[in-house]
């Protein structure tokens, strides 16, 4: 099996995951990357900052090697590439957050003491200018070399606590990979051997209080202690962005009632869900979160799903019905049977989707990686040019120069561009999970922003998804409508042979046709040699009362297709219904080649109360609403008057879904199709932006980019939304991560001097840079507010 998750993607190539140790800002993931993707066997490589982690798609036959080479390659650059262990997304989680509290903390126990020493420092090297009483052999004309001794003893410690800046910010230069690590290391480290030499050459009595006036100690130790400070900050502000994801995961409780299998007088006993098989009989009692998916086996209750779909009214369940991992119990008991536990819950899935999601990039982000590669040896150009040009063409002293070499260096935040895209796309996506949104990539995220034509699919988008059966017509020879008895066949039966022959179906009108057998007592049939037309019909054999009959359920294309007109009387009926809204469905029954039409089956699916609004809130954000529906001509055009649709395309079969999606995108348009049926899967994996709602089939979720735990247009809404969103904060950190450093080189290189301004000091610079990424974090950490404004 291997230890790191490998998987298939459409190009067949093997996905490998790493986990990447080492990495402090953009150029450092940059760099892996770029290095990495030029291997062989490697078509493509992405490197995800915020999350620490790498995913690397080999040519199939090649992982071994590949694995083996990521790994050599990326330790010659100064970083670890650890393959991802192969654990449950709960697992995985744990030892994350584990890390990041561990780092944090490592982070305080230093930051404390640097200030218990920078404080102090600053207090000895700036007194005398602050106009502070300090005692006499604290004076740098009195006592130069105290003054200078005591400020190299302060500093040494502050060196010493962050002397990780030194090591591996050396050792990425030496890799020829400098990262901002190297712009600390060579900034305080400039500063600190300046003054160093200037103390060594006072004490040994070269003008000691010329060598005392010009120390930089306070501006190293200030600049070490305010970069651990921002990346403290950093940190705990990152770790806020995994609350989503936290609260996702507490939704599994840690034990659950197994019931014994054989004696029901035995007490439930308390085991670990981790110990629960397929097949266990669970007690669920009131109040109490469902440990694993599964079937009500007794009781009624009502169960809370909204911290799994964002929806907040509790659904009825009893006997027969489905219950999932994570929702909770209301106030009735239940025993359910275990189907399906572990990994293979649909609480573990959703996990799944916003760990993969989290990990992604998005396209936008590609402007900073290419930027960030050469970002960090640009500024090491910079600073020394300008260094260089304030010694060559100023009458400004020695030390003029060496303050603007270390302003520019500190002062560049490649952190800050690395952070922007990944940190919005981490709590935009985190977000979304919470409101029943689950985005599956940062591409899918990021066009979903730009969909100008949403492409809807009628039935549990615009409707409530849950037609029920109006009516049936028992139709004579010339298809017009009777009450009594036809070839044996009455109403009942009708019904029966529909319901046996539509449960062997997945299509939404199918429920409501078993739906109504089972409520008018109709018996199970035996059914054989189906054959689903997706998009016409369904037909097979049905046994009832010892008779087998070749039973046909469908639209009229269905019927035409099997060689059966349909009579203007029929017809005339079908249009009334349609014109009503509802949807007529043909039966035809024979027990032979003697088929013929039986009967019409008229159903009604209510349009959901909330999709005129919807769509109007649509249309305010410049978005085109079609309606594409396998449905007749004269219901989805009753339907689409009352939802404000602005096109309708119906009766289409599942390649026409797709052609029309097609058409679309051929006049410019960037398209989202939202369904849930086997009918959208070829229109969703074909549109710009694929929506798939998660109640529908299986098939429909695997075609989708994005996937709406609950059915309706305001989860649609939800999605553009949150989507555009996070688009926007994305813009807002990749603007201030450009802004602030095209602004702040320059400043620190001495330009507002240069016009009679004051000179930037490395102290400023370097407090500039520290809050620099902060402010990403803590603006994207905004999206964790989000919500649809009323």
């Amino acid at each position: 099996m291997g230890t790191e998750k490998e998987t298939k993607d459409s190009n067949e190539a093997c996905q490998l995951g790493f986990d990447i140790g080492g990495m402090h800002c953009a150029a450092c993931s940059s760099r892996i990357e770029r290095v990495v993707g030029q291997l062989d066997g490697v078509d493509k490589v992405s490197v995800n900052l915020a999350t620490a982690k790498a995913k690397v798609w080999a040519k199939p036959g090649d992982e071994d090697e590949v694995r083996r080479e990521v790994m050599e390659r990326v330790a010659k650059l100064g970083f670890s590439a650890t393959p991802s262990k192969d654990e449950d997304a709960s697992a995985q989680y744990e030892a994350a957050k584990a890390k990041a509290l561990e780092d944090r903390r490592q982070r305080l126990g230093r930051l404390w003491p640097m200030l218990g020493f920078t404080v102090p420092l600053l207090i000895v090297s700036m007194g005398h200018m602050m106009g502070l009483s300090l005692p006499s052999w604290l004076e740098p004309h009195s006592s130069p070399r105290a003054f200078m001794l005591v400020q190299l003893l302060l500093t040494l410690p502050v060196v010493w606590l962050g002397r990780h800046f030194y090591i591996e910010g050396t050792a990425a230069l030496l890799h020829k990979s400098p990262t901002m690590d190297s712009l600390v290391a060579v900034g305080t480290g400039a500063a600190f051997l300046y003054s160093l030499v200037n103390t060594v050459l006072g004490l040994l009595g070269h003008d000691p209080v010329m060598r005392a006036m010009n120390l930089y100690y306070e501006s190293c130790a200030v600049l070490l202690t305010m970069i651990e400070f921002g990346q403290f900050l950093e940190a705990t502000a990152r770790r806020k962005a995994g609350d989503a994801m936290g609260a996702l995961m507490s939704l599994t409780p840690e034990t659950a009632l197994r019931l014994d299998p054989e004696d029901e007088a035995v007490p439930p006993e308390d085991v670990p869900v981790s110990a629960l098989k397929a097949g266990d009989r669970l007690l669920i009692r009131p109040g109490s979160r469902v440990p694993v998916d599964g079937v009500v086996l007794t009781g009624k209750s009502a169960v809370d799903l909204s911290l799994l779909t964002g929806e907040s009214i509790p659904v009825p369940v009893g006997p027969e019905d489905k219950l999932v991992a994570g929702s909770v119990n209301g106030e009735g008991s239940l025993t359910m049977r275990a189907e399906a536990v572990g990994q293979d819950t649909r609480l573990a899935r959703i996990i799944r989707l916003v760990r993969e999601a989290q990990g992604s990039k998005a396209p936008i982000a590609r402007l900073a990686d290419r930027v960030s590669f050469y970002f960090v040896p640009a500024v090491m150009a910079f600073a020394l040019l300008a260094a260089l040009a304030w010694l060559v063409f100023s009458s400004e002293p020695v030390t003029t120069p060496l303050s603007v070499f270390v302003a520019v260096l500190v002062m560049a935040c490649p952190c800050a561009m690395g952070l922007a895209t990944p940190m919005s796309i981490m709590v935009g996506t985190g977000r979304g999970a919470q409101l029943g949104v689950l985005i599956k990539n940062g591409a899918a995220l990021e066009q979903a922003g730009r969909i100008t034509t949403l492409a809807v699919d009628k039935t549990g988008t615009l409707t409530t998804g849950k037609p029920v059966l109006t009516g049936i017509s028992v139709l004579a020879a010339d298809g017009s409508a009777t009450d009594g008895v036809v070839d044996g066949l009455a109403e009942k039966d009708l019904l029966t042979l529909a319901a046996a022959l539509e449960a062997r179906s997945e299509h939404p009108l199918a429920l409501a046709l078993i739906n109504a057998g089972r409520d008018r007592g109709c018996p199970p049939c035996p059914v054989d040699d189906v054959d689903v037309s997706p998009g016409l019909g369904i037909a097979g054999t049905v046994g009832l009362n010892n008779q087998k009959y070749v039973v046909a359920v469908g639209n009229r294309a269905f019927m035409k297709e099997r060689g059966l007109e349909v009579p203007e009387t029929a017809g005339a009926q079908l249009a009334a219904l349609a014109e009503a809204g509802q949807t007529p469905l043909l039966l035809s029954v024979g027990t032979g080649t003697d088929a013929r039409l039986a009967g019409i089956l008229a159903l009604a699916d209510a349009l959901r109360p909330e999709s005129p609004a919807v769509v109007a809130r649509l249309h305010e954000m410049g978005v085109r609403v079609v309606m594409l529906t396998g449905d007749n001509e004269r219901t989805a055009r009753a339907v689409a008057r009352e939802a404000g649709v602005d096109e309708v395309a119906a009766g289409l079969l599942p390649a026409e879904k797709a052609d029309y999606v097609r058409r679309l995108q051929s006049e410019g348009q960037v398209v989202g199709m939202v369904g849930d049926g086997i009918n959208d899967a070829p229109a969703l994996a074909l549109a710009d932006v694929g929506m798939a709602v998660g109640t529908g089939v299986d098939v429909s979720a695997e075609a989708g980019d994005i996937v709406l735990m609950r059915g309706g247009m305001e989860a649609v809404l939800t999605a553009l939304s949150l989507s555009r969103a996070t688009m926007r904060n994305i813009r807002e950190n990749l603007g201030w991560a450009f802004g602030y450093n095209i602004l702040g080189l320059p400043v620190a290189a001495g330009l507002l001097h240069i016009f009679g301004g004051p000179m930037l000091s490395p102290m400023l610079a370097g407090t500039a840079m520290a809050l620099s990424s902060v402010s990403v974090v803590t603006n994207a950490l905004r999206l964790r507010f989000f919500k649809i404004a009323p």
